[in-house]
């Protein structure tokens, strides 16, 4: 007969920290050991930026949320490599007019890795 107990199956470990935080522009949700690409950052690569305007910060203790920045935290970031994104393809038509206009974008961005979330000085995650 075949054994039916079920394979219990462990997740590695890995880090339930994140913070929301603004950057070009936009709200980013960002996890330690993870690359993100942003839009184009003035910075060169290798260099290491920090990110302050940091909106929500969950770790194991519990969630803060700012008031609009939560006080005290910042994400440090590592500038991977310059990079641009897909092509987009914009084609415009005016039906019966015989107007066209194709057009193309690819926008410029920055791969980052997030090598922190500190808060209060205290790395977490």
């Amino acid at each position: 007969m075949a054994d039916t107990t079920p394979a219990v199956t462990t997740a590695p470990e890995t880090s339930d920290a994140y913070a929301i935080v603004e950057a070009s522009g936009t709200q980013i949700w960002l996890q330690t050991n993870r690359y993100y690409d942003l839009d184009r950052l003035q910075a060169d690569v290798d260099q290491t930026l920090k990110l302050d305007n940091v909106l929500l910060v969950k770790d194991s203790k519990g969630t803060t949320i700012g008031q609009p920045y939560v006080k005290d935290a910042s994400v440090e970031l590592k500038v991977m490599a310059h990079r641009r994104g897909p092509k987009v393809i914009v084609y415009k038509m005016r039906p019966k007019k015989k107007t066209r206009r194709k057009n193309g974008h690819r926008q410029e961005l920055t791969r980052v890795m997030v090598q922190s979330i500190s808060v209060g000085g205290k790395a977490i995650g």
